[in-house]
């Protein structure tokens, strides 16, 4: 008999990959699913970063890679920083990994103790929880209400800090919501990190790229340098240059805290795929025009979806300025009957109910901390969104 640990009894699968898994399965028995369920972007990898792979793979670099990232890479971060962040790291002070989730396991594994708190801003990306849980830290929350346009406030998180805080981890703009700060707003922020100097910072910009009419992203260590040698910021070319598959992500930190991050990355992994590796290195140093041109579709694919989802009866959706995800308010779909019968007590009977009868996935916003909530992807197709967003009007309109 298999006994496992029991630090997995506190960590349940993705709620989005899982519900991935789904409508593939039902794909696979031939019904048309429309999948707004994962932030898989449906733009191609750059043409000029596969070639760098090949060039790669049959120059021979298919060797073990360095623990922390190979020089190449390293040093096409260390400029990606510096040209859109304003921050200047030095070599030790940055490093690779596989994909941005890694990164921020690596981080929690080098630091938490038993017991040690993470202040999480609520609704939060599904991973954060559980990375927590596994390193042996505790999460905590610090709630981002609808009505503060799902932005963390300074009281909020003052409120949140402990005595036990180890980290705070800021994520603008957000999975799941795409809320974003503006440069006051993080400034605010830092103003109520600075009074806890034993409180890092992990900065999760994975969106950083992705914002919309005329909104300026800022990163905390760039906003308040006073905080840079207790910031974490973590990145990674998945979401930018649509290379999720190619697993590489990368942060710049404190000397310390990355040589610790990369002994645990060195005992789990070793380090990331060089092929991999030489891609990424490509997608950093080439040509950057495809990232505002694929911005300027997402902005017009958030458009389609908030104003489809408001025209659903009992949906109300905010706009929001980054990321491409909507986290609509279903609150007026409770209590309510679908066509097949099904009764909606929850959100996630909503969304279960969505795919089964309209062929929709979507993600239970409880998932993220927050109900009745329920978060749609528009990083597919405009065609797919018009067809999904059609079916979610159906779907709702139906409901008694």
């Amino acid at each position: 008999m298999v006994v496992l640990a029991q630090r997995l009894r506190e960590v349940a699968p993705s709620a989005s990959a899982t519900m991935a898994v789904r409508a593939r399965e039902m794909t696979a028995a031939g019904r048309r699913i429309i999948g707004l369920s994962q932030g898989e972007p449906d733009f191609p990898t750059p043409a000029h970063a596969i070639e760098a792979a090949h060039r790669a793979a049959l120059a021979g670099d298919t060797k073990y890679p360095p623990q922390d990232g190979t020089k190449a890479l390293k040093d096409a971060v260390r400029r990606k920083f510096k040209r859109d962040n304003r921050l200047d790291y030095e070599p030790g002070e940055v490093m690779v990994a596989n994909g941005g989730k890694q990164i921020i396991f690596d981080a929690m594994m080098a630091t938490l103790n038993p017991g040690d708190e993470v202040v999480l801003p609520r609704p939060s990306w599904i991973s954060y929880a559980d990375i927590v849980k596994l390193a042996g830290g505790v999460p905590t929350w610090a709630d981002c209400p609808s009505n503060a346009g799902f932005k963390l406030r300074p009281e909020a998180l003052e409120a949140a800090i402990t005595a036990r805080t180890r980290w705070v981890f800021l994520n603008f703009p957000n999975n799941p919501t795409g809320a974003a700060c503006s440069r006051a707003e993080m400034a605010a922020l830092a103003e109520v990190l600075l009074r806890h100097p034993d409180v890092m910072v992990l900065c999760d910009d994975m969106y950083e790229h992705f914002t919309y009419d005329g909104f300026e992203f800022c990163t905390i260590a760039e906003v308040e340098p006073r905080l840079r040698d207790r910031v974490l910021t973590v990145n990674g070319v998945s979401k930018t240059y649509a290379m999720t598959g190619w697993r590489v992500g990368f942060c710049g930190g404190p000397k310390d805290l990355i040589k610790g991050m990369s002994n645990v990355q060195g005992q789990a992994v070793v380090g990331v795929s060089t092929i991999s590796q030489a891609a990424a290195t490509a997608a950093l140093e080439g040509p950057q025009d495809l990232i505002a041109e694929r911005a300027a579709i997402y902005r017009e694919r958030r458009d389609l979806v908030v104003e489809a989802l408001n025209a659903a009866p009992g949906i109300r959706c905010h706009k929001p300025e980054g990321a491409f995800y909507v986290f609509p308010d279903i609150a007026g779909c409770i209590g309510r009957t679908t066509r097949g019968g099904r009764v909606i007590g929850t959100d996630a009977d909503f969304v279960m109910a969505l795919l089964e009868e309209a062929e929709v996935a979507a993600v239970h916003g409880a998932a993220y901390g927050m109900s009745p909530h329920v978060r749609f992807s528009y990083a597919t197709d405009t065609e797919s969104l018009r067809e999904g967003m059609a079916r979610v009007q159906d779907f709702c309109q139906g409901l008694r």
